[in-house]
C-alpha cells in the first residue's frame, strides 16, 4: 500500500508564489510516476505537471513557464514550485503515482490553494 501526504497550501495573493510537497511512504518501489492535478469547484479534476523515475516532466499548457515539478530522489518527495500565480489556479491539488505493475493510482487528500487579494 502506498499513502501520499500534501502540504504547502494557503491563501497567497495574485503574483506571489507557493511550495507544494507531497510525501510517499508505503510499498513505492514500482511506483514510476508522480504527479500533481488539481479541482476548481465545478470542474474536472486536471493534470497540473508530472515527472517519472527517469526525469521527464510534462505541464498543463495554462501553467508552463509559471509552476516547475521536482523531487529529491526518482520518487519521493515530490514538490511542486508555483510562481506567479493567478486567481484562476485556485483549486484543490492532489498529489499522484502510479505503480506500473499493478497499473493502480493512488491519491493523496489534497491541499488548498487560494490565490486572491
Amino acid at each position: 500500500q502506498v499513502q501520499l501526504v500534501e502540504s504547502g497550501g494557503g491563501l497567497v495573493q495574485p503574483g506571489g508564489s507557493l511550495r507544494l510537497s507531497c510525501a510517499a511512504s508505503g510499498s513505492i518501489f514500482s511506483i514510476n510516476t508522480m504527479g500533481w492535478y488539481r479541482q476548481a469547484p465545478g470542474k474536472q479534476r486536471e493534470l497540473v505537471a508530472a515527472i517519472t523515475s527517469g526525469g521527464s516532466t510534462n505541464y498543463a499548457d495554462s501553467v508552463k513557464g509559471r509552476f516547475t515539478i521536482s523531487r529529491d530522489n526518482a520518487k519521493n518527495p515530490v514538490y511542486l514550485q508555483m510562481n506567479s500565480l493567478k486567481p484562476e489556479d485556485t483549486a484543490v491539488y492532489y498529489c499522484n503515482a502510479r505503480d506500473w505493475r499493478s497499473r493502480h493510482d493512488y491519491w493523496g487528500q489534497g491541499t488548498q490553494v487560494t490565490v486572491s487579494s
